[in-house]
C-alpha cells in the first residue's frame, strides 16, 4: 500500500517543503510569544439564549482561575483572545468578556460569518459591530485615530477563497478589511480546507487583487527592519505533518488546534515550536480553538489549558528561551515593532510589547 497524503496537500505541502529549506540553519530562537485565538461562538449549533449565556458564564467563572495559576518569563498571566462573531452580538454576552479584558487576562477581537450578501452589507455589519464593541463595551483600541481590530473569517473563507464561492463572496475583502481598520488576520492555517494558503509558517503581508479571490495565497514575508509591504498582515499558526500515529500510514495535519480531540502533549508542543513562524530570533506561536462548544470547553477549562501552559513553559525552559503570553493584538504589535525597528525591547523596559495593559 502506497503512502497517502492528507486532503488538499497539493496546496500547502510544496510551501511546507519550501519553508523547511528556507529556514535551515536559522539562528537559535531567544523568545517565544504565545497567543490563543478562540473562534468564540456562544450560539454555536443554533443554541437557545440560555445556553449561550451559560457558555459565556462558564468562561467568566473558570478562565480567571486558570490565568492566576500561570505566569510567563516576565511574570505576567496569560491573556486569552476571544474572536467574537458579529452575527451573534448580544450586549449581555460581551459584558462578561469585557470584564475579563479590564482585568488584563483577556481581549476581544472580530469574527464574522457571511455568505454573499455583498460589499455594502459587509461594511455596514462590520463597521456597526466594531463601533458597538468600542462604544458599548470599551473594547478594541485606536491606531492613528481609527479603531483597529484583529480578524478571523468564519468557515475559513477569507477573501472568497472557497472553490465554490460560499461563505464570503467578496474578492476584494482584504482591501475592505484594511479600510475598516484591520491590523492583522489570524485565520490561517485552515488545512485540510482548500482555503489554506500556499505560503505557510510565515508571517507576511498579503496584497489584494480585487478581481481575484484568495489574494493571501502568497505575499511578502515580514523581516526585521523591512517596513510594510502589502495590504493585510497575515499571522498564521504552525502547519506541520504529524507522523507519530501508530498503525496509520496517513500523517495527521497539525494546525495548532486545541479541542477535545486535539489536546496538548509534549510531542505537539515540540512540533509547534519547530514549525511556528519566526522573525529573527523571535518565534510567534498562534494556537486556536472553538472554546464555546461544550465538548471543547469541558476539556480546556478542566485541565487542558493548565496542561498547555505547563507543557509549553517546561519545553521553553528546556530550550533556554523566554516565553511570553500575548493577546492577538500584542502579538501583532511585537511583529510590527520587529519590522520597523529590527529588535524588541527587553521585557523589563516596556510593557508595550511584552505585557501589561496597552489599552487607550
Amino acid at each position: 500500500m502506497g503512502l497517502t497524503l492528507p486532503r488538499n496537500a497539493q496546496i500547502w505541502l510544496p510551501g511546507l517543503l519550501a519553508w523547511r529549506w528556507r529556514t535551515r540553519g536559522a539562528r537559535p530562537v531567544r523568545r517565544v510569544l504565545l497567543t490563543i485565538a478562540d473562534h468564540f461562538e456562544p450560539f454555536w449549533h443554533r443554541a437557545e439564549e440560555a445556553t449561550a449565556r451559560e457558555r459565556v458564564s462558564l468562561w467568566r467563572r473558570r478562565w480567571p482561575e486558570i490565568a492566576a495559576r500561570h505566569h510567563d518569563s516576565a511574570g505576567n498571566p496569560p491573556c486569552y483572545t476571544f474572536f467574537y462573531p458579529q452575527e451573534e452580538y448580544r450586549p449581555f454576552l460581551l459584558d462578561p468578556l469585557a470584564e475579563m479584558v479590564q482585568s488584563g487576562i483577556a481581549d476581544v477581537e472580530v469574527h464574522i460569518h457571511h455568505d454573499g450578501e455583498g460589499e455594502r452589507d459587509f461594511l455596514e455589519r462590520m463597521s456597526g459591530f466594531i463601533e458597538s464593541l468600542h462604544q458599548r463595551h470599551g473594547l478594541l483600541r485606536r491606531q492613528g485615530g481609527k479603531l483597529a481590530f484583529g480578524f478571523i473569517h468564519g468557515n475559513w473563507a477569507l477573501d472568497n477563497s472557497r472553490p465554490d464561492g460560499r461563505w464570503c463572496g467578496l474578492n476584494n475583502e482584504i482591501s475592505l478589511l484594511r479600510g475598516l481598520g484591520c491590523y492583522a488576520d489570524f485565520t490561517m492555517p485552515s488545512a485540510p480546507s482548500p482555503t489554506q494558503a500556499r505560503l505557510v509558517n510565515t508571517i507576511y503581508w498579503a496584497t489584494d487583487d480585487p478581481a481575484r479571490p484568495k489574494s493571501y495565497d502568497s505575499g511578502r514575508p515580514v523581516a526585521p527592519g523591512n517596513g510594510r509591504r502589502g495590504d493585510l498582515l497575515m499571522v498564521p499558526g504552525p502547519l506541520a505533518l504529524n507522523w507519530k500515529r501508530p498503525g496509520r500510514l496517513v500523517p495527521a495535519v497539525e494546525t495548532g488546534e486545541l479541542a477535545c480531540y486535539a489536546q496538548p502533549s509534549v510531542q505537539r508542543v515540540r512540533l509547534w515550536l519547530d514549525h511556528a513562524p519566526r522573525i529573527g530570533d523571535t518565534l510567534f506561536l498562534k494556537l486556536f480553538t472553538h472554546g464555546a462548544q461544550e465538548k471543547n470547553s469541558a476539556v480546556l477549562l478542566a485541565g487542558g489549558l493548565d496542561s498547555l501552559y505547563t507543557l509549553i513553559k517546561a519545553e521553553c525552559d528546556s530550550r533556554g528561551v523566554g516565553l511570553y503570553w500575548a493577546s492577538a493584538c500584542r502579538m501583532a504589535e511585537a511583529i510590527l515593532a520587529l519590522q520597523q525597528e529590527g529588535t524588541l525591547p527587553a521585557p523589563g523596559q516596556t510593557q508595550a510589547v511584552m505585557g501589561g495593559n496597552y489599552r487607550e
